[in-house]
């Protein structure tokens, strides 16, 4: 109870349910969990607004007293800001964790092994980056490592939720029943929707550049973690899931602009997986894919439009329409759910109707600041100049150094000199000078 009695006054607790089953109940009649990771939810947005403000006001001083500066104080104010999102997602994971535990939520089977399989991802990209600064060779051998390691944990994990909700526990613990035609119709509108999303990744992703290198893998690592925490940043809170959050999405947005709608679904996909860890709300396997993976992944979708060249002094206009398209799609995701795992919260109203009504209160709002957010940094030159640095498309017929084709009439090292800079004889064969 040590670390519940820094933020609690502890008085009793009860339990339901008998051995192994017994869940405790915390009795805090001053103050509990909920209290307090709901107003740091408020101090972390206070400090986020305020550094953001310090450090866009010293960067505009750098800019224009000492510009050879700029570039290494950039680099100084990701680092604050990384550093500022990991405070942020410790403490407040530690809280969520704390808070589903007094209540009763914390169910072994499903919770831990999520957990495992977010670390095996969030481990496995670390290690992945690691040894792209290495050798190509190093960067194969952690991927299909990680991979492996990664593939393994989220498998136990669909094993232990088919476990869990074979046995009955998850609609139970949520009081309702999914029928057999509502499950079938969630399966089939989840797989719908990865296959409009990886159709749409892959052809508007190809021209993008191939594979992760370890530009692509620490950006996505910053872009995610940025996004994280910023979703704890969320003054609107729904009362069935979803809340309008601070232009969380800004950073996958950004992310997939810079370096294609491939690696954005990807990205997307990991930040949904956290988000399961964040908020679970889970009563059927489908619903889950739809409700968090699929759902975010869409945002990944947001650089669409990156490479269209009759718009190619717009870039704003891009974003915005990358993130109206991604946001329909989440919108999809997110209205599927609703009519076929979450209708039971509306029995008195068409659950079409009420789906429509609730997902569409706090997913567009969310999208509209995300992309109000993105065209202010897009109207920045400085931000677009670093942005065309990673989202040029890749050369369609670009060779290695070492590939490079070599003309056989004249190789390399036999080409013929120019006639209008002749070579000079070295030194020590230079001609003898015309006797006097």
């Amino acid at each position: 109870m040590f670390l519940n009695s820094l933020l609690v006054s502890y008085q009793d607790y009860f339990e339901t349910g008998e051995g192994e089953n017994a869940i405790p109940h915390y009795d805090y009649p001053d103050v509990w969990t909920s209290f307090a990771k709901d107003n740091l939810m408020f101090v972390f947005l206070y400090a986020a607004i305020a550094l953001v403000v310090i450090l866009l006001a010293v960067g505009v001083f750098v800019r224009y007293k000492k510009p050879a500066s700029l570039n290494g104080y950039t680099h100084t104010a990701l680092t604050l800001a990384v550093g500022f999102a990991v405070t942020v997602i410790v403490t407040m994971l530690s809280l969520e964790f704390l808070d589903m535990q007094e209540n009763g939520y914390v169910f072994d089977i499903v919770l831990w092994p999520a957990v495992a399989s977010v670390a095996a991802v969030i481990l496995g990209v670390a290690a992945v980056y690691v040894a792209s600064l290495y050798s190509k060779k190093a960067l194969r051998l952690a991927a299909i490592i990680a991979g492996s390691v990664a593939a393994a944990a989220v498998i136990a994990l669909i094993a232990c939720l088919c476990v869990y909700y074979a046995s009955g526990d998850a609609e139970g613990n949520n009081g309702v029943t999914v029928t057999s035609t509502e499950s079938l119709a969630l399966y089939l509108c989840a797989l719908a929707l990865i296959a409009v999303i990886v159709a749409l990744a892959f052809l508007f992703g190809r021209k993008d550049k191939k594979g992760f290198d370890s530009k692509s893998i620490s950006y996505a690592a910053v872009c995610i973690a940025l996004s994280f925490a910023l979703s704890y940043l969320a003054p609107i809170h729904m009362p069935q899931g979803g809340s309008v959050t601070i232009a969380s999405l800004v950073p996958l947005m950004i992310y997939s602009y810079m370096f294609g709608t491939r690696k954005g679904v990807f990205a997307g996909a990991i930040y949904g997986l956290l988000q399961i860890v964040q908020d679970p709300w889970i009563i059927h396997p489908a619903q889950m894919f739809l409700d968090y993976p699929i759902a975010f992944s869409a945002i990944g979708l947001s650089g669409m439009f990156a490479h269209v060249k009759a718009l190619e002094k717009l870039p704003q206009l891009r974003i915005a329409l990358g993130g109206i398209v991604a946001s329909v799609l989440r919108f999809a995701a997110h209205l599927f759910s609703g009519v076929f795992a979450f209708s039971y919260l509306a029995p008195d109203v068409d659950a079409w109707i009420y789906s429509l009504g609730y997902n569409a209160t706090y997913v567009f709002p969310d999208i509209a600041i995300a992309i109000a957010v993105c065209v202010i940094v897009f109207c920045s030159k400085a931000f677009m100049r670093q942005v065309k640095k990673f989202s040029a498309p890749a050369a369609k017929s670009a060779l290695p150094a070492d590939e490079a084709p070599v003309s056989e009439a004249a190789p390399a090292d036999e080409a013929p000199m120019s006639a209008a800079a002749p070579a000079q004889a070295p030194a020590d064969k230079a001609p003898d000078a015309p006797e006097q």
